[in-house]
């Protein structure tokens, strides 16, 4: 999805569950405030891990992050014993059979997404951070995705070049700070 569109009825409508969730649907999750979403690639991943600890030190650190809402491929349960270890309070939607990946257009990645030299590079970074891959849950071949949200209305997403892109988080931060 991009900038300016809607998320659809049938996705905000879609019984949600997950990691420290209000009960209910998507919809619900989001409310009228502005939301964060972030779709992570398997747990295993090196990035997914980076993802958590860079976001989770930038929400600790700048007011103007916006609330964040996770997604991750795998149950309820996996995503608890994750999680707890990366970022306990965060709220986290759990979409194993990726319908939520798919009706934000998240796909999967080809090889040179996957492998590329881009991801190498990234790879090089994630670890001079610390973060290792780790046991698989869900599609490794799944791309991640981030869309900031006010409502139903996206305004503004980032298309990820390969799996080791990520958005300027600072960015994300400044359009959060005019759209409120």
């Amino acid at each position: 999805m991009r900038r300016g569109a809607l998320i659809p009825d049938e996705l905000l409508d879609l019984i949600v569950s997950g990691v420290n969730l209000t009960p209910g649907t998507l919809r619900d999750q989001l409310g009228e405030e502005l939301t964060l979403l972030v779709f992570l690639r398997h747990f295993g991943c090196v990035f997914c891990r980076e993802t958590l600890a860079d976001m989770r030190e930038l929400a600790a650190n700048d007011p103007r992050f916006p609330t964040p809402l996770f997604f991750f491929q795998g149950s309820a349960t996996e995503g608890r014993a994750f999680l707890r270890r990366y970022w306990p309070d965060l709220r986290a939607v759990a979409d194993p059979d990726g319908r939520l990946y798919d009706g934000f257009g998240i796909g999967r990645g080809g090889v040179v997404k996957m492998f590329g030299p881009p991801v190498w590079q990234a790879k090089r970074r994630a670890n001079a951070k610390g973060h290792r891959n780790g046991e698989r849950v869900g599609d490794i071949w799944r791309m991640p995705g981030v869309f900031l949200v006010s409502g139903p209305r996206i305004i503004w997403a980032h298309e990820y070049a390969h799996a080791g892109d990520h958005p300027d988080y600072h960015e994300i931060c400044e359009v959060a700070a005019t759209s409120s």
